[in-house]
C-alpha cells in the first residue's frame, strides 16, 4: 500500500527494500521526526539534498552508560529518535544531506533493530549540561544499527564546566553497531565509544581532531576495529575495563598522548598496525591485568611532544608483560627510546628496530627492500598465501586497494 504524506512532497513503493515497505522521499526539511514517527517498521526514508534541522527534546535517561552505578539517572536531549521500530535513512547526497541535531544524543536509536543509516552529513549537535550525558551524534541503545558512508563532524559545541563533549558513534547498553566508510572529524569527544555491553564492528573509517580517544572501549564492550585512520585526539584507540578489542591494519598517528593503550582487565588484539609519530609513547599496556598480543606492528617516530601521559618511547610497559606476546614488530626511532620498563626486544621473537621504508612521509606502503616485506608473523598470511608483512598493507584484513 502507498501512504501519502504532504510533508514529504514524493512518496514512492519500493520492492527492492523489502516487500512489504514504503520510500517515503523527504524533499523538504520542515518536521523530519514526524515523517519518523509516521513510518512504519522496515520503510525506507530518502532524503533530498536539503539541511534537516531538529526539534530538540529534553528526558531523563533512565541509565547512565559510563557511571558507576548504572541507574543513575542523567538528564540529557535527543535531536531525532528512532525509537521500537527498525528504518533505513538513506542521504540523496553524503554533504547536502544534512541532519543539524541542536542536541546532545544527535540521533537516538533505542530499541531498534535492524535501522540503517547511510550517505548523509550529522553535525550541529549542542553539548547537555549533565556530563553524564553520552552525547554523540549517533547514540545506539538496545538496537542493531549499521551506519556506512555517514559524515559526523563539527559537533564540537561544549560548555566550560563540563570536561567531555559530543562524540561520534557510541554505543550503549545492547548495541549492536556496524559502521563502516564513516568520517568523523572535529567533534568534541571520543570519535567511537563503547560502554556496557555495546558491540561494534569499525571499518574503513575516517576518524580525525577531537578529544578523549579516537576509538575508546570499555566496561565490557567488544569491538574490532579494521583498516581506520585515527589521528588527532588524546589517544588513539583504547581498551578500558574489561573489554575485548581487535585492532588490526590501523593507521594510528597525530595523536597527542598515547597511540595505542590497554588498561584495566581487558584484552587487545594488537595486528599489523603502524603507529606512527604520536605526542608521546606508541603502544603501552597500562595494568597488571590488561592482557593480549602484539604482532606485526610498525611503531616508529612517536615522542614529538613534551611528556604528558606517558614516556617518549615506542611501548610502554606499564603492566605485566608477561600477559603479552610481543612479536615480529618494528619498534624504530622513538624520541627517548624504543622501549621503557622492559627489556630490549630486538633480535627476540622476530622484532627489529630498523628503518621500515616507507614510500612517503604520508604514503605508508613499503618499498621493495623494506625489512617489513614477508618478515611478519609465519602464522599470519597475506591475502596472496605469503607470509605476512608487517604494518597496514600485511595480513587477511590489509588495506584494501
Amino acid at each position: 500500500m502507498i501512504r501519502k504524506l504532504l510533508i514529504v512532497g514524493l512518496v514512492l513503493f519500493s520492492p527492492f527494500v523489502y516487500s512489504y515497505a514504503t520510500t517515503l522521499t523527504v524533499e523538504r526539511g520542515n518536521d523530519l521526526q514526524s515523517v519518523i514517527n509516521y513510518a512504519h517498521g522496515g520503510d525506507t526514508l530518502l532524503l533530498g539534498s536539503k539541511t534537516f534541522e531538529a526539534k530538540p527534546t529534553d528526558f531523563i535517561d533512565s541509565l547512565c552508560g559510563n557511571c558507576q552505578d548504572p541507574h543513575t539517572a542523567v538528564k540529557a536531549s535527543y535531536g531525532f529518535i528512532i525509537k521500537d521500530k527498525k528504518l533505513v535513512i538513506i542521504g540523496r547526497d553524503r554533504k547536502l544531506s544534512k541532519l543539524v541535531t541542536q542536541a546532545g544524543y544527535g540521533i537516538y536509536f533505542i530499541n531498534s533493530n535492524g535501522s540503517v543509516i547511510s550517505n548523509l552529513t550529522i553535525t550541529g549537535g549542542k553539548r547537555d549540561p549533565d556530563g553524564n550525558a553520552t552525547d554523540a551524534g549517533i547514540v545506539v541503545r538496545n538496537s542493531k544499527l549499521v551506519v556506512e558512508k555517514v559524515d559526523i563532524r563539527d559537533n564540537d559545541h561544549r560548555i566550560d564546566s563540563v570536561v567531555v563533549g559530543i562524540g561520534g558513534i557510541f554505543g550503549r547498553e545492547g548495541a549492536e553497531i556496524t559502521a563502516k566508510n564513516c568520517t568523523i572529524i572535529n567533534n568534541g569527544w571520543d570519535g567511537v565509544a563503547l560502554y556496557r555491553g555495546a558491540i561494534a564492528s569499525v571499518t574503513d573509517c575516517l576518524i580525525k581532531d577531537g578529544r578523549g580517544a579516537g576509538i575508546g572501549v570499555t566496561w565490557d564492550a567488544t569491538c574490532v576495529a579494521y583498516r581506520n585512520e585515527i589521528s588527532g585526539y588524546w589517544k588513539g584507540i583504547g581498551a578500558f575495563g574489561a573489554s575485548w578489542v581487535i585492532a588490526r591494519n590501523n593507521l594510528v598517528h597525530e595523536n597527542l598522548g598515547w597511540g595505542i593503550i590497554a588498561t584495566g582487565k581487558s584484552y587487545m588484539d594488537i595486528t599489523n598496525n603502524v603507529v606512527y609519530h604520536n605526542g608521546n609513547c606508541g603502544i603501552a599496556p597500562w595494568s597488571t591485568e590488561s592482557k593480549g598480543r602484539i604482532v606485526n606492528n610498525i611503531v616508529v617516530a612517536n615522542g614529538w611532544r613534551d611528556e604528558w601521559v606517558c614516556p617518549c618511547v615506542g611501548i610502554w610497559n606499564y603492566g605485566d608483560w608477561a600477559k603479552w606476546y610481543f612479536a615480529h614488530n618494528i619498534v624504530w626511532n622513538n624520541k627517548n627510546g624504543d622501549y621503557k620498563d622492559i627489556w630490549e626486544q630486538t633480535g627476540i621473537n622476530g622484532n627489529i628496530s630498523q628503518d621500515p621504508l616507507f614510500m612517503g612521509k604520508d604514503d605508508f606502503h613499503l618499498k621493495n627492500n623494506s625489512p617489513a616485506i614477508n618478515n611478519g608473523d609465519s602464522t599470519i598470511y597475506d591475502i596472496d598465501g605469503s607470509v605476512s608483512d608487517m604494518g597496514l598493507y600485511g595480513g587477511p584484513q590489509a588495506f584494501r586497494e
